[in-house]
Order: structure tokens, then sequence, then C-alpha cells
């Protein structure tokens, strides 16, 4: 899965940060989340345990995770496990 633009990647991690129900959704059923967004995720490529990091932890460290994950291009998979893909 690929994030097209740095808005949908921003978007995210704002979610993340900030909205308790996107991350209950994105923990519970990834793919219709991320759908929400105009994100298409392989329902294949979701692992079948999954965390998120925490709020304050996103809050804190936006703009580093905004470099990294568009540089790498592996935001689901951090995102899903909740540690560095």
């Amino acid at each position: 899965m690929t994030i097209s633009t740095s808005a949908q990647l921003r978007t995210v991690l704002d979610k993340l940060a900030s909205d308790d129900a996107f991350r209950e959704r994105l923990l519970g059923d990834p793919v219709g989340a991320l759908s929400e967004l105009g994100i298409s995720l392989p329902p294949e490529l979701v692992p079948a345990v999954r965390s998120l990091p925490s709020k304050e932890s996103i809050a804190a460290d936006q703009d580093a995770l905004h470099s990294k994950l568009e540089s790498n291009d592996r935001m689901v998979l951090f995102l899903l496990s909740g540690g560095d893909a």
C-alpha cells in the first residue's frame, strides 16, 4: 500500500494523534478505516495482531514520523505494528 500524497499521510498522523474513534476503527478494521480516507489497503497485508503507538508519541514526533514514513513508504506496516517498519 502506498500513501499517494503527503496530505494523506498528514491526515492519518493527525487522526492517530487525536482521534480515539479512528484509532479504534483502524485497530478493528484497518482496511475500512483507511478506505474512509481514500487509502486502499489489500486485506492480505493486514497483520492478525495489531497495535498502535500512543497518541502522545505520535503527536510529539509527528514531523519526524512524516519525513521517515514518506521516505521509506512503509506507513501501514508501522501504523499497524506500532513499531518501526
